[in-house]
């Protein structure tokens, strides 16, 4: 049986998580579709920054994360002095930092997604008078949600997972970012707390893969369906 204590860390890794992929989902599937679909000079260079998370070390991220979101950094000290608010060692800087950690995942699914819809039935709506945004709204963007819902869950299974950059920005705070990965590395510190990490690494273990089987399945779907077309 689960503590109160336990319950709670669940909860906010599900909140974490979730806002982290509802709030990166309009910014993943903007940049998926710039990749897919515009030809621009440097398009490499965007395409490398957005997947520089994946490849540097977390807390390379997190530690800019903390420069930019610091009460004297950029993005901190605007977030300061119009709203007066901080995200640091908050639930909501946890979330920022999953967001960004997951962001190349998800863009790559969504990219791979728009880049399978077969152009010829959009060139064929826009010769029967349909403008731009109506194929988007019709032809793409339908074609393309499976793989979009994909990269999602993708996404949110990558922030519950999420720690390097998580404990560099906003540190390992009990009730705020004490996610399950921190949770498991705090439990891991204690003499007596095996029996808490194997609770909480099952309870990871199952919410990951979970959340990478919805994604597979969506991801065969998007494939029958589009070998249908």
């Amino acid at each position: 049986m689960l503590t109160p204590d336990e319950w709670a860390i669940i909860a906010l890794s599900l909140q974490v998580g979730g806002v982290a992929m509802i709030a990166t989902l309009p910014i993943a599937f903007a940049l998926a579709w710039i990749l897919a679909r515009a030809a621009f000079p440097g398009k490499i260079i965007l395409d490398g920054l957005i997947h520089l998370p994946l490849v540097v070390p977390p807390v390379v991220t997190g530690w800019l994360l903390l420069l930019a979101f610091a009460p004297t950094g950029p993005i901190g000290g605007w977030l300061e002095s119009w709203f007066g608010v901080s995200v640091l060692f908050r639930w909501t800087g946890a979330a920022i930092a999953a967001g960004v950690m997951a962001l190349p995942l998800m863009v790559r699914a969504m990219r791979l997604s728009i880049e399978a819809v077969d152009r010829r039935l959009e060139g064929a709506a826009r010769t029967l008078g349909a403008s731009r945004w109506r194929v988007f709204r019709t032809i793409t963007l339908p074609l393309s949600v499976p793989g979009v819902l994909a990269g999602a869950v993708l996404g949110f299974a990558r922030s519950i997972g999420e720690f390097g950059a998580t404990i560099t920005f906003v540190s390992n705070v009990p009730g705020q970012t004490r996610t399950l990965p921190l949770a498991i590395y705090s439990a891991l510190q204690q003499p007596s707390g095996d029996a808490l990490v194997l609770r909480l690494s099952a309870i990871a273990v199952t919410l990951s893969l979970a959340a990478l089987i919805v994604s597979e399945l969506l991801a065969r779907r998007a494939g029958r369906g589009l070998h249908v077309l």
